[in-house]
């Protein structure tokens, strides 16, 4: 988990007067109390936004899939929302760590450059957090033909 403090910046209009800006995100006004954003908080951001990603099939190695589909399927579980995703929160800063299954026919190295982009706005954005590095590693190709290993809805037998 990390605690934010407010920071703010000094720009320059155009009549050449300065004003302050508090940017959001950063902390309380004031300096009047704490913000702590837990480790799991990055972590959904971080997933939710490299799947959004045009070419990302998935998240996670095969083995934390396949253990994933499993969990899933376990009436009490909840799908696996970081699955995939590792980071390392400090006091203002945060690194993220991503195992992607990108899709056949779409060059693996602007997937991930667009992955890291993603990731860094999202979170830097809705945490006030610097991303200090996003790396990436891509486990897997998904062939058009490969089946799903997700589970479907619906029951499993009939």
């Amino acid at each position: 988990m990390t605690d934010l403090t407010t920071r703010s910046t000094t720009t320059r209009n155009e009549t050449g007067g300065t004003k302050e800006l508090r940017r959001s995100g950063t902390g309380d006004p004031g300096g009047k109390g704490r913000t702590t954003i837990a480790d799991g908080v990055v972590a959904k951001i971080a997933a939710a936004s490299a799947r959004e990603v045009v070419g990302v099939h998935g998240l996670g190695t095969g083995m934390t899939r396949a253990l994933g589909s499993v969990r899933d399927r376990v009436p009490a579980g909840r799908p696996g929302q970081t699955r995939g995703v590792s980071v390392e929160v400090g006091e203002r800063q945060t690194a993220v760590d991503l195992d992607v299954v990108v899709e056949y026919g779409y060059p693996i190295t602007d997937v991930v450059a667009d992955m890291r982009v993603a990731v860094i706005t999202a979170v830097e954005r809705m945490t006030g957090l610097e991303v200090v590095e996003v790396n990436v590693a891509v486990g897997d190709v998904r062939l058009p033909d490969e089946p799903e290993e997700e589970p479907q809805d619906g029951p499993r037998v009939t």
